[in-house]
């Protein structure tokens, strides 16, 4: 006989979610696919969103004939290899350029994260070849507004996640990072947490929404699957205000940067 009972955490990506527009009502069309689903919301869920479906409901949009490229933009385009406007909009969302060489921009965005292109996104968009999407503003706040939205929608308390794709120092291929979270720890600090032998741990972070949403974006796909939406079920956390910026290392201590 196990000593204890398995441990199960349910990812399900939801189907039928329809392509979002600009000021679609998000909790609206998870409340609805969760329903077409066979399924209900139930507190302790969470849901990891696409972070292009949230952009898309935002707004965040921008025709490339309407960006007029500045001449640092031009500069590091001829040496990228990129479209000069592409350029001008990674530029607009930055705060610094930190490496570049052909096909190669990392920058370090506005909103702290450490990425490639700023998340400037060409992919799964109509007319993606004249067009581009932007990460949403605030993308803690989404979170936050659709966690609301969906209390008063649906009477449960749940977390949400905003996911988008990543590559990372040191390791090849892209996984789901989280960009925004709401209702549960971004980052779970376990320093002092004893071990199996009664070792407490000295140092110890886990980065629990980015895991969450590294698994749910295993569903998601990265190309034409279409399924922005996954709802999570069994995972075990407290209720908190987490920010996706507490993901983020301080520059003070980045010792790569």
């Amino acid at each position: 006989m196990p000593l204890h009972r398995p441990r199960e955490i349910r990812l399900i990506g939801l189907c039928g979610v329809p392509l979002v527009q600009r000021g679609d009502d998000l909790a609206e069309i998870i409340e609805r696919a969760v329903s077409n689903n066979g399924l209900r919301l139930e507190d302790g869920d969470a849901i990891v969103l696409a972070q292009k479906i949230v952009s898309k409901a935002e707004g965040r949009q921008v025709r490339l004939a309407d960006v007029q490229p500045s001449a640092r933009a031009i500069e590091l385009a001829a040496a990228t290899g990129k479209d000069p406007r592409l350029v001008e909009l990674i530029l607009s969302e930055s705060e610094e350029v930190l490496r570049y060489r052909r096909d190669v921009l990392i920058v370090a965005h506005r909103l702290g994260f450490v990425m490639a292109n700023a998340g400037v996104d060409q992919s799964n968009i109509a007319d993606g070849d004249e067009t581009a999407l932007l990460l949403p503003v605030d993308p803690d706040a989404s979170c936050r507004n659709l966690r609301a939205a969906l209390r008063q929608r649906c009477d449960v308390d749940i977390a949400v996640v905003v996911n988008d794709s990543h590559g990372r120092a040191w390791r090849n291929g892209a996984v789901g990072v989280s960009v925004g979270v709401a209702g549960m720890p971004a980052l779970l600090d376990l320093r002092g947490q004893p071990d199996l032998f009664g070792r407490k741990l000295k140092v110890t972070e886990v980065g629990m929404a980015d895991e969450l949403a590294s698994a749910a974006s295993m569903l998601m796909g990265q190309a034409g699957e279409g399924c922005p939406v996954v709802l999570c079920r069994g995972l075990l956390y407290v209720r908190a205000d987490g920010r996706a910026r507490d993901l983020v290392r301080p520059r003070h201590l980045d010792f790569f940067r």
